[in-house]
């Protein structure tokens, strides 16, 4: 494995950890991962939810939360490998979390769940590093011309993600069922073709980070060898001791089969992959129902019919009432059987990947 070069950063280990909220990936998942030189990522997904003012002052809460957990992720991380905020799009406060996490010094925003084409402008300049997720050379095409037009800015690396990743995906709910959707190889080859003209115009390189059903090194190392510089990797960080969420989640990640694994609608307009759990079941049921308490959290969601509140879903969830909640998960969910502290997951994941790059090549 090689480190990456990102801005002014050198990610030592480039391994990018997915952000998960509600809660999954807050400060203890991303410092520790920080700290073994990848990429530590705070979900900007209601992070203050667990704040006595969450319900009351919603915004200020989760402003309040990403600068207590962004500091707290860099006091574990103790200086090493670098700590992002991933922060969607289809957020209502998007440009209030953008704010937050310049504010608190994080080292990049990962932003997906939508086209992030003002991103450069709401930074406002700072020193952070920028990275869109994308599902398409025709989505990065459309994110690349538009923020050297509007804002003369260009990527500092790009997350390609694929269709076998957890949580809201950018996909075709027709596509995902039929199995239609590009595999992540041929995203990767678009995605890099569209980059090309925009590295030469930057006089730098985009590094790329394939996401999507990375589970262990060897699938590292077959997309390096397709030209990846690193991988994001969400699932299997929520099976470690670090990991943000209660224990009753991750032994939910742990103990689910291929089976308990599918698709579900999201009021954010999205598909996502979760496990098929009882809240699941019941809502596919039930079908649309009519809020009663709203957090006005989501741009594409209607409150008076949507089919169920996902920040109530997500928060239930990571508080360990699984059964009550939604758990997203990716497709290599199933594979996943035991708890491993970051450092070892870490370790083993460098370990394979230098094991099969030694055979590739």
């Amino acid at each position: 494995m090689k480190s990456v070069k990102l801005g002014n950063h050198i990610l030592e280990v480039p391994i990018i950890q997915g952000g998960m909220g509600v809660g999954v990936s807050l400060s203890n998942l991303a410092g520790n991962v920080a700290k073994k030189g990848g990429m530590g990522v705070i979900s900007a997904a209601h992070p203050g939810y667990r704040k006595t003012n969450f319900r009351t002052e919603n915004i200020k809460a989760n402003y309040d939360a990403i600068i207590e957990e962004v500091t707290k992720a860099k006091e574990i991380a103790n200086g090493k490998g670098l700590v992002g905020v991933n922060i969607m799009v289809a957020g209502r406060e998007y440009a209030k979390m953008v704010e937050a996490t310049v504010k608190a010094k994080a080292d990049a925003i990962i932003s997906g769940a939508g086209l992030a084409l003002d991103l450069p402008k709401l930074v406002n300049g700072a020193s952070i590093l920028l990275s869109p997720i994308v599902s398409s050379g025709k989505a990065m095409r459309l994110i690349a011309k538009v923020w050297e037009k509007r804002h003369n800015y260009f990527p500092d690396f790009v997350v390609v993600e694929g269709s076998k990743a957890g949580g809201h995906l950018g996909f075709k709910e027709e596509d995902l069922f039929s199995g239609n959707c590009p595999s992540l190889e041929e995203i990767l080859v678009e995605v890099d073709s569209e980059l090309a003209p925009y590295r030469e115009k930057a006089n730098r390189p985009i590094p790329i980070f394939v996401a999507g059903g990375i589970y262990d090194g060897c699938d590292i190392a077959h997309y390096i060898k397709k030209g990846a510089d690193g991988v994001q990797i969400g699932t299997r960080f929520i099976a470690t001791y670090e990991c943000d969420a209660d224990e009753a989640f991750k032994e939910a990640v742990i103990s689910c089969t291929e089976s308990d694994i599918g698709f579900v609608k999201s009021p954010s307009g999205f598909p996502g992959r979760a496990i098929i759990n009882s809240f699941v079941k019941k809502t596919r049921e039930a079908g649309n129902i009519s809020m009663k308490n709203c957090l006005n959290c989501m741009i594409p969601c209607n409150p008076s019919d949507t089919v169920y509140c996902i920040s109530e879903a997500l928060i239930q969830s990571v508080s360990g009432n699984v059964d009550k909640g939604l758990i997203f998960v990716g497709e290599t969910a199933a594979r996943v059987n035991e708890m491993n502290s970051v450092s070892d997951l870490i370790d083993s994941l460098i370990r394979e990947t230098d094991l099969c790059l030694g055979e590739i090549l």
